[in-house]
């Protein structure tokens, strides 16, 4: 049976795209990355017994989300600006680990088209025949990501490096210049004063 018709992958695709708002290759990739973490490392994260770190923040991480219970409130999704397709997921319990990084061609092949008429999107110039047109290369790229084997999308490696450490709870400061809590971790010091990041950045950037 493969993927496509998998009755649970099926249910997968369908409960991301309620999450996420719609389906696209991007939501794709994450599924598909996802359900490698799943089968590798363990299902739904219980508390933070599965921790994941993302690379980009695009629509995968809505995925990833959604499929492994790995969330921001929890802190058991980690996100690092890096703007690359590669999750890597830790399980607390034994130390396992994974990298899963998309193959430069997990996206399909550049369309020329595609491309202009996106540049016409983005300009505010395109028609709603090319509005409908990009809506349907991006289905076809879509369905593309979700029958493709995994193999052809991600490269897969083992992780040696230690889990990122358990998310703690800390205490709340009072900003002295808005005067909202602030998480103490978070809280800058300037001329002998509380500050929140966007006091702190506003008085110095403004200083003289």
């Amino acid at each position: 049976m493969t993927q496509q018709t998998n009755a649970g992958f099926q249910d997968a695709v369908k409960q991301v795209t309620a999450f996420h708002g719609h389906m696209c290759p991007g939501a794709a990739i994450g599924i598909r990355a996802a359900a490698i973490a799943l089968e590798q490392i363990g299902p739904h994260a219980a508390d933070e017994e599965v921790v994941a770190v993302v690379e980009t923040d695009m629509c995968a991480v809505d995925a990833i989300q959604q499929m492994t219970g790995c969330t921001f409130g929890k802190g058991n999704l980690i996100h690092r600006d890096y703007g690359k397709s590669a999750f890597t997921f830790f399980r607390r319990s034994d130390g396992k680990a994974i990298r899963i990084s998309a193959r430069p061609n997990a996206w399909g092949q550049r369309s020329c088209e595609r491309e202009e008429i996106l540049a016409r999107m983005q300009s505010g110039t395109a028609t709603e025949q090319e509005r409908k047109r990009f809506r349907e290369i991006q289905a076809e790229r879509t369905e593309l990501i979700l029958s493709k084997p995994a193999e052809e999308l991600f490269v897969v490696h083992p992780v040696t490096a230690l889990p990122p450490p358990r998310a703690r709870l800390h205490e709340s400061l009072q900003c002295e210049e808005c005067g909202e809590a602030v998480m103490e971790t978070r809280i800058r010091r300037f001329r002998g004063r509380n500050l929140c990041i966007p006091c702190f950045d506003g008085v110095t950037q403004g200083r003289s």
